[in-house]
């Protein structure tokens, strides 16, 4: 099970700051006037070995006739819903007020676990001034300034006691999830693939709204097909419902171990597919890109080579993906896809031996080592491939610290050339010897 934290709290008491912090980006808008997060914002945030997903709500208002308004306090309540920790923010340089009152009120009802996280303690002082924050009743404070960073380590260590572990079964089903923006023809696959009107199928975009399980049974493996809510852009999600239907969304993909990518044909590769497929390769999932309503596009020899290229130019650097052309209206490649995503899944849980893996890789870094950095080689001596969901290696060397980009790129494509990872993140790592 993937695991959530929502912040949520009145408005301008610096929850995007603290999103922008945990996510180490700058997605959310920050500005000193309140109400500026309308829509919710989500990203990927690590800590001490455990990925998460942060959720930054918009400053909720208890009682308020404006439909923004009202629409945020609703979509923060499914915030709550959906959340495994909640992290409530406070601000102590207004103290107690009002609203937060009314929201310590609505969290003490979640019986989810709560963190009072008292931010904008920026001296001594506020830290003693702080202790009012008791009277809501909700435990511990956690003293932090998301502006700096302070307090938030020690939040973090808390935060992560709450997860909930995933379990892995030993016969688990591989998941694929079929994911993209509204009316690719996600729907539409599934029923083609199972020969029934398994999932609603409509012309109207966000026919969806929840994520749909589908046990399949193709090429002597059974697997989970996951039809899931088309995820559209920030800037459109303002029904409460369709916010439901997008952390669903994630949490599926979350839970995945292959993204099937559907992108429309006639409207082409946009910034919330590429979105997607970042989320996507920052889970480590194995992915795979499908082209759907192939069929509609008017075509020449050159055609789908020019297509393939302006998808892994706008997906780059992780390029190794595999592009599938299809047309689910004329059952075109549809059996194709999900061949590639059995493949896909099966390159992200390849286990190569020791021995192979440096009787090839190190005559490659010996004919090709590393740069020299003020005077100094680095020497790499071992590798060995660490257990774990996806493909991770260690390259043990005397001088892991001036290994640089660039190199580490010549790694992964040598990796991938001598033992193919197509369709699978790797995760590299240089170590002391």
């Amino acid at each position: 099970m993937s695991n959530i934290i929502a912040i949520v709290g009145r408005p301008n008491v610096g929850k995007s700051t603290l999103f922008n912090r945990l996510t180490e980006s700058r997605k959310a808008i920050v500005d000193d006037q309140s109400g500026v997060t309308r829509d919710r914002h989500y990203g990927v945030a690590e800590w001490i070995g455990k990925s998460f997903t942060v959720v930054d709500t918009g400053g909720y208002v208890a009682h308020s006739e404006d439909v923004f308004e009202a629409a945020i306090r609703e979509q923060v309540m499914i915030a709550i819903e959906e959340a495994t920790v909640i992290l409530f923010i406070v601000d102590v340089t207004t103290g107690i007020t009002d609203l937060d009152d009314d929201i310590a009120q609505v969290l003490r009802k979640s019986k989810k676990p709560v963190f009072v996280v008292v931010n904008k303690i920026d001296n001594n002082q506020l830290r003693a001034e702080a202790s009012v924050f008791y009277s809501l009743g909700l435990g511990e404070l956690y003293l932090i300034s998301s502006m700096t960073g302070s307090g938030s380590g020690e939040l973090l260590d808390d935060v992560i006691k709450h997860f909930e572990e995933e379990e892995l079964e030993e016969h688990a089903l591989p998941k694929y999830a079929i994911v993209g923006r509204p009316n690719v023809g996600k729907s539409s696959m599934i029923n083609v693939l199972t020969g029934t009107e398994r999932n609603i199928v409509t012309p109207v975009a966000g026919t969806t709204r929840d994520s749909i399980y589908t046990k399949y049974n193709r090429f002597g493996q059974e697997f989970m097909l996951i039809d899931t809510a088309g995820l559209r852009k920030k800037t459109k999600v303002k029904e409460n419902i369709e916010f439901y239907s997008v952390m669903r969304t994630i949490r599926a993909l979350e839970e995945a171990d292959v993204i099937i990518l559907m992108i429309d044909a006639v409207e082409g590769i946009e910034s919330q597919d590429i979105n997607i497929f970042h989320l996507a390769e920052k889970n480590k999932k194995g992915i795979v890109v499908v082209v759907n309503k192939w069929d509609l596009i008017e075509k020449d020899h050159k055609t789908t080579k020019k297509f393939e290229e302006t998808i892994r130019e706008r997906i780059s650097p992780f390029t190794d993906v595999p592009i599938v052309f299809t047309s689910v209206l004329d059952k075109q490649r549809i059996f194709k896809t999900i061949e590639v995503a059995a493949k896909v899944y099966e390159n992200r849980s390849k286990k190569i031996p020791t021995s192979k893996l440096n009787d090839v890789m190190l005559p490659i870094i010996e004919n090709f080592p590393p740069p020299a950095v003020k005077g100094k080689y680095v020497k790499i001596k071992y590798i060995t491939q660490i257990s774990g969901s996806s493909p991770m290696f260690a390259f043990f060397c005397n001088l892991p610290q001036y290994i640089k980009e660039p190199y580490m790129r010549f790694v992964e494509n040598k990796l991938r050339e001598n033992f193919d990872f197509t369709g699978a993140p790797i995760q590299i790592y240089f170590r002391q010897k």
